[in-house]
């Protein structure tokens, strides 16, 4: 058995499948695990969750901020982007069971060493994690944006959209509690040395305000024995340094997609080139 970690696929769906044979995927056999933004951008969506839904407990998909949208969009009539590609998803017969499929994928997921239990280990997100966050608080507060997304559809992904508040306080309540671990767990690139997150610089490291570092560059943050597998940056790329796994590297925007062996760290990332055109989102 192999677990293999997958990057924004975002309705890339032939690539996801040549993907699948190079690394000689078995569902007896293996377990994906998906870093979100499954769906949008790309031309494929409706495929992609039917693909990923049809695997069952072998795929472990966590949500990406474009899986989240397609949820408000879905069931809140939140505001479709100009340049949003969901329109075949919700159209399809089948929309209403992968609706459902969706609201039920983790926000984060966590598995310890299997010689170290309690320490060290793996902890899947799609965007990144504050400094002050363990991994065991990381899923405690996924689990509470879970149980909200479960019982409270309407109220969190009608309040969800925001960018405050800014820093982690275990006082936070209410919606504000559930934007701010949405934002981090779906959203955070960069972070000031104080906690404060930024949501609106995209770019490389280099390119972002003096003040600010990648969110795993944060001093003493609490998940520093963890190996962190992620995506969402696109702009970063493929990045692997002790204790992190950037998978994002740009399907959607004429990159590739890439897959890493995540119980033979020493082996080559995997990928297939992009089948869509080059942009300069990437």
């Amino acid at each position: 058995m192999a677990r293999w970690a997958i990057g924004d696929v975002q309705g890339c769906c032939d690539e996801l499948e040549e993907l699948l044979g190079r690394i000689h995927f078995s569902p007896d056999r293996d377990r994906l695990w998906l870093v979100g933004d499954l769906v949008n951008r790309g031309p494929q969506s409706l495929r992609t969750l039917r693909l990923l839904r049809s695997l069952g407990d072998n795929a472990l998909c966590v949500l990406g901020n474009h899986d989240m949208h397609l949820l408000a969009v879905a069931l809140v009539d939140a505001k479709v982007r100009k340049r949003d590609t969901l329109g075949e998803v919700l159209a399809a017969p089948d929309r209403d069971a992968l609706i459902e499929w969706l609201l039920h994928r983790p926000m984060a997921h966590y598995e310890p060493d299997a010689g170290h239990a309690g320490a060290g280990g793996d902890l899947l997100v799609h965007a990144g994690v504050v400094a002050q966050w363990s991994a065991q608080l990381t899923l405690q507060l996924a689990q509470q944006v879970e149980q909200a997304l479960r019982h409270h559809t309407r109220e969190l992904l009608s309040h969800m959209y925001g960018d405050e508040p800014d820093h982690w306080q275990p006082s936070l309540s209410g919606v504000e509690r559930l934007r701010f671990v949405v934002n981090v767990l779906t959203r955070l690139r960069f972070i000031t040395p104080e906690g404060r997150i930024d949501l609106n610089q995209s770019g490389k490291p280099g390119s972002a305000p003096k003040m600010l570092l990648p969110w795993f560059k944060a001093p003493d943050r609490a998940t520093s024995d963890t190996r962190i597998v992620f995506g969402h940056w696109s702009a970063l790329g493929l990045h692997r340094e002790p204790g992190v796994l950037g998978l994002d590297t740009g399907c959607v925007w004429g990159g590739s997609l890439s897959a890493a062996n995540l119980d033979d760290p020493a082996s080559p990332v995997i990928s297939v080139a992009s089948r869509q055109p080059r942009s300069i989102e990437a």
